[in-house]
């Protein structure tokens, strides 16, 4: 499968953070722009991708629904392929696109996992969690989770018992893509420069542990 790759920032970097995008947005989405620049800036290496049916919708300019997991599992194979192998890869991304990421971290041998506002559950179905996997999770992960997220609040995270190599940060206020509230003191620019620093600082801890 032909896969265009977005690159941003030093190609030097000592580890690449690779990002996928959520189930409704492409990779030059205003949220995954402002993500991407704000980590380029900080001197990490980002490459971003699509997957078919999101490629297949820049192509043709047609709504489809997202591919099944095993296609979406594939194509995270096939990008890590194309960059060498996991070992110096931070894998990760909004929504879905981090999801899928973490099904397949430990399995790849990924450095690290980076969600950006991690699905915990379904859309309106928070008797289905979607933590099993994360129960045992070996990979070094960050998750940045609005304390608002209709897929996974502060509240409803509290209950879960997950893999001790799993750090969740808290954006106040912050929903699903980590925008506040009209009435909250925080601003969306606020909640994503927060991501960003707390995403570059994960991924040069993970550059030092490798020294």
């Amino acid at each position: 499968m032909e896969m265009d790759l977005l690159h941003d920032g030093p190609r030097d970097s000592p580890l690449t953070l690779v990002l996928a995008h959520g189930a409704g947005a492409p990779m030059d989405s205003p949220f995954m722009n402002e993500i991407a620049s704000g980590l380029a800036a900080a001197g990490i290496h980002v490459v971003r991708f699509e997957f078919p049916y999101m490629s297949a919708r820049r192509r043709t300019h047609r709504r489809a629904a997202p591919d099944r997991e095993a296609v979406l599992r594939a194509a995270w194979h096939e990008v890590i392929e194309e960059l060498g192998g996991a070992a110096r890869l931070v894998i990760g991304g909004k929504s879905m696109g981090g999801r899928i990421a973490s099904l397949i971290a430990d399995e790849a041998g990924a450095a690290g996992l980076v969600c950006l506002g991690y699905p915990f559950h379904p859309p309106g179905r928070p008797q289905q969690p979607r933590i099993e996997h994360l129960r045992q999770l070996r990979t070094p992960a960050l998750i940045v989770q609005g304390t608002r997220d209709g897929l996974g609040s502060r509240a409803e995270v509290a209950g879960y018992q997950l893999s001790t190599r799993i750090r969740i940060a808290w954006l106040e206020d912050g929903d699903h893509s980590f925008k506040p509230p009209k009435r909250s003191p925080r601003t969306l620019e606020q909640n994503l420069a927060e991501a960003v620093e707390l995403a570059t600082d994960f991924v040069r801890h993970l550059r030092e542990l490798r020294k």
